[in-house]
C-alpha cells in the first residue's frame, strides 16, 4: 500500500524503519509511468514502507528536500535520507537501492 503524504503527517511516516518517498506531480508523465512499479514494491517488500507526496500540494516538503525534478524517490532509514533517485528508474534498480538499506 502507498500511502498519501501530506506536510503534517510526513515526519511522524518516516520516522522509523525503511521508507520509500515517491514526490511527484498529478501533470507528470514519468511520475504516472512509475506509479505501478512502486505500487508492486509495496506489495512485494511488507516492511518497508512507501508513500507518495504531491509536490504542488506539499511545497514546504519539495522545499525542504530541494526537490527539483520529478519524480524523484528518497529513500530513508530511521527518519534520515538515506538514498535519492532522480527520473523514472526501473524495479530492479528502486528494489536494490531498497535492499541495500535493510538490516
Amino acid at each position: 500500500m502507498v500511502h498519501e503524504l501530506t506536510t503534517a503527517k510526513f515526519d511522524e511516516f518516516i520516522k522509523e524503519g525503511v521508507v520509500l518517498v515517491d514526490f511527484w506531480a498529478t501533470w507528470c508523465a514519468p511520475c504516472r509511468m512509475i506509479q505501478p512499479t512502486i505500487e508492486e514494491l509495496s506489495e512485494e517488500m511488507q516492511t518497508v514502507k512507501f508513500a507518495k507526496v504531491d509536490i504542488d500540494a506539499n511545497k514546504e516538503l519539495a522545499t525542504r528536500y530541494s526537490i527539483m525534478s520529478i519524480p524523484t524517490l528518497i529513500i530513508f532509514k530511521n527518519g534520515e535520507p538515506s538514498d535519492t533517485i532522480i527520473g523514472a528508474a526501473g524495479k530492479s534498480k528502486i528494489s536494490k537501492k531498497i535492499e541495500n538499506l535493510l538490516d
